[in-house]
């Protein structure tokens, strides 16, 4: 019988000499759950829990609760009967040892962390064969993630589908592209995991089928008679896997119907489906937003004398910001006014809890997702001008050099000069023109003085180019245009990121929670990458891992206004950690700021409410501040949001994709200038010049050559044609297929002097690759290595 460790964690230890009887405690952290898992050797249930932490049976029901969301998030691996293990160490057997780890594999070259031999796996893809694809969960490992190709399931079981999470036994199989393969079975099925199952209905006589809309899902789903759900032809639907009877296709059911594929919002539709974001509130949720009403001016200070305007962009929803700047000896005030989202939305309402699970707010081309309903986002918690609002500011004085003097923050009541617009506000700058009510002058003046700050510091200015994708009425694509960023977006950039040090610092000055926005610097892997990527094009990087954004920022400069310019700052970005919030500050590195946390945007992010309400409490503005039990679970809400945010980039990005993939669709065989932007064993990437639109050149549809990848140069070289493709090169290419179910663009290389003619590919298959020589077959432990290994031989 396997013995489990008993050491308690230094929070929860007694520190009486006598021993005594468990005393009820806070409710333990998920971190501190994670640790006490991890370290205690063999499984653990909720009885070693309880004992570690001091918890009472009052707990009993919120521990079982967060365990079994532990287990579906990957962070604890089930072991047995309601007993758990560390998801990097599961054992597939529940009682006895751990099963010795293989020695093929390692999932971290750098920290050398051996495979366990079972481990949580969340499905993310299907191949061609229909078998599923998937990743660990609990990847902490610097190196590329590794693939894992799951085995079929047993007969009767429902096969996977992306979203599943299972208990997998791996073993390795080989190597691709210097990412690890293993191959994985399923041993448990992981509780409350859902498979998504998202596609276009497609009704073919008899024959029913779910086209994918996900490009890692590379086959269809078969539905099977009387399984349709009333389904039309074009719709989209979504799905769940069925049990399996055999080879071939995976069948599937129609569990619901979305809408027409071909509809003006079907993009939006998708990529809200495929995603599982929330897009409708309850009748709970709406009914307190409905009752929502204006605040009186007691308790609170009256701003509305003070000119505060809204700048945003042409097509925004909301406004949640106003600002205000006069001269103030020889520096400026400057005051920054936020809607005071924390009036309406109390802690534990059926509006908070909502806000916390969307966790930010989604914007696509044609809608928006919002994180709290009209009544709020576009009506009380929104700036109108010339209308009384709740307001939460902050009031700073900004010296001769730029530097923030000093801060105070308070509760208002405000009412909006002016609603303008970026470009409103540029004009009237570059114009000369005057604004009565207030001074553009006065705005301006406060700007430059943190601009100069802003260079002094040394901050990570990227230039990445923002595409806006323009819609007309009935929901199509009528124009891809890029977005310009003009002196007023950096104004106000600089105005909200000098509130956001303002929040950070003085909710540290009050020794209140904060929740930090933090972003690590790059790690050793991705600089090294970095490092190659940049002597392909002659640039050099400083060695070692002290770097600073300085030295980013200076290979920025080297190349700005040249070809490469718009290559090197997204691979700069690609180099980039990701930011998250977290209530431990590690430091913003793009800003290069010791402390830094979100304020400006309640509306639109459930952090900065956070953050309001952390500031209530600790200024005692107000009985709806923070409580101590939300506090105490600011870890979880840190993980939480980041991983919503990190969400609606993802959508937004996917429907940017499908949107210009439709917008490119009527120009199949047509010829575009592009850059090289990647350059693969496999092929090379592209972007268009004009819309920024990306794509693949599969090997296939490069001219017939022995072509040989060189990272070193991050270059594709012809060996009988001495043909070099290489980054940023500028080409011709031809567009050979559009998918805006999928968003997935393919290109064929154009080359001069040569027969320009497209390789036109065969009905539902691929671009055809002309004459080659044979390719050679070569054995491998695996039917996937093999195929894999040929094709690095060719390149």
């Amino acid at each position: 019988m396997t013995k489990t460790a008993r050491k308690k964690p230094k929070a929860a230890r007694q520190t009486t000499g006598t021993e005594t009887a468990p005393q009820s405690r806070p409710f333990p952290s998920r971190e501190q759950l994670r640790e006490f898992i991890a370290e205690s050797t063999g499984r653990v249930g909720k009885r070693e829990i309880a004992r570690a932490f001091g918890l009472g049976p009052e707990h009993k029901l919120a521990l079982r609760d967060v365990l079994r969301d532990m287990a579906h998030k990957g962070e604890a691996a089930p072991a047995g009967h309601r007993r758990f293990a560390s998801p990097s160490g599961a054992s597939s057997n529940a009682p006895g040892p751990a099963a010795p780890e293989p020695q093929a594999g390692r999932l971290s070259r750098r920290h050398n962390t051996a495979v366990p031999e079972a481990i949580i796996v969340e499905i993310t893809g299907i191949d061609t064969e229909g078998d599923a694809i998937g990743r660990p969960v609990d990847w902490r490992g610097d190196g590329p993630v590794p693939t894992i190709f799951m085995q079929p399931e047993a007969r009767g079981q429902a096969a996977l589908a992306p979203g599943h999470r299972v208990l997998a036994r791996i073993r390795p199989i080989g190597n691709a592209y210097g990412a690890r393969k293993y191959e994985g079975r399923t041993l448990k099925r992981i509780e409350g995991s859902a498979g998504r199952v998202i596609g276009i209905f497609r009704r073919r006589g008899g024959l029913m089928r779910i086209e994918p809309t996900d490009r890692r899902v590379k086959a269809e789903w078969i539905v099977p008679a009387g399984e349709d759900g009333g389904a039309q032809d074009g719709e989209i639907v979504r799905g769940e896997p069925l049990p399996m009877g055999g080879l071939g296709l995976k069948p599937a059911r129609v569990t619901e119907r979305l809408g027409d594929a071909s509809g003006a919002k079907a993009v939006s539709l998708l990529v809200i489906a495929t995603l599982n974001i929330p897009d409708s509130f309850t009748a709970e949720v709406m009914a307190e937003a409905e009752h929502a009403r204006g605040v009186s001016p007691d308790g609170r200070e009256d701003l509305r004398q003070i000119p505060l305007i809204t700048i945003d962009g042409a097509d925004a929803r909301d406004f949640d910001d106003a600002v205000f700047a006069e001269p103030d000896g020889d520096g400026f005030r400057l005051i920054v006014a936020i809607a005071d989202v924390s009036h309406y939305v109390t802690p534990g309402s059926a509006l908070d809890r909502s806000a916390r699970e969307r966790g930010n707010s989604v914007y696509f081309p044609d809608r928006v997702v919002p994180m709290l309903p009209e009544a709020l986002s576009n009506g009380w918690c929104s700036l109108r001008p010339n209308e009384d609002r709740a307001c939460l500011f902050a009031e700073m004085r900004i010296g001769p050099d730029g530097r923030k003097r000093a801060h105070r923050f308070g509760r208002g009541l405000m009412r909006s000069a002016a609603r303008m617009t970026y470009e409103e506000v540029q004009e009237t700058r570059n114009t000369g023109r005057e604004t009565p009510a207030f001074s553009l002058d006065h705005l301006y003046g406060a700007y430059e003085l943190l601009l100069g700050e802003r260079q002094r510091r040394g901050t990570l200015d990227l230039d990445v180019p923002e595409w806006k994708v323009s819609l007309d009425t009935e929901g199509r694509v009528s124009d891809v245009s890029r977005r310009q960023r003009l002196d007023s977006h950096r104004l106000i950039e600089e105005f909200m990121v000098l509130a956001n040090i303002a929040a950070a610092e003085e909710l540290e000055r009050l020794k209140r929670p904060c929740v930090y926005r933090c972003h690590a610097k790059p790690s050793d892997i991705k600089l090294d990458g970095l490092r190659t990527y940049l002597h392909g094009m002659s640039i050099s990087l400083p060695a070692g891992d002290q770097i600073h954004p300085r030295d980013l920022d200076s290979v920025l400069s080297q190349v700005a206004g040249t070809e490469e310019a718009p290559l090197v700052n997204d691979a700069v970005l690609r180099s980039q950690s990701q930011a998250e919030y977290t209530i431990e500050n590690i430091g913003h590195f793009g800003l290069a700021l010791t402390r830094y946390a979100h304020f400006t945007s309640p509306i639109r992010r459930y952090a900065d409410l956070i953050v309001h309400r952390s500031l209530i409490a600790g200024l005692g503005l107000g009985s709806d501040g923070l409580r101590p039990d939300d506090a105490q679970k600011l870890v979880d809400t840190c993980e939480h949001i980041t991983g919503t945010e990190r969400r609606a980039a993802q959508a937004e990005r996917d429907a940017v994709d499908r949107y210009m993939a439709a917008f490119m669709a009527d120009k199949v065989g047509c010829i575009f200038d592009a850059r090289i932007s990647g350059v693969t064993r496999f092929g090379l990437f592209v972007t268009l010049i004009d819309t920024g639109a990306s794509g693949m050149i599969p090997l296939s549809a490069l001219p017939d050559d022995f072509w040989m990848h060189d990272e070193a140069t991050q270059s594709l070289n012809g060996k009988r044609s001495r043909v070099v493709f290489h980054l940023a090169q500028t080409v011709s290419v031809r567009l050979a297929e559009a998918k805006p179910v999928t968003g997935g663009l393919l290109f064929q290389m154009m080359m001069p002097g040569r027969d320009s003619r497209p390789t036109a590919p065969p009905a539902g298959g691929k671009p055809t690759p002309g004459k080659r020589p044979p390719r050679p077959a070569v054995k491998g432990k695996h039917p996937r290595d093999g195929a894999k290994k040929a094709r690095t031989r060719r390149t």
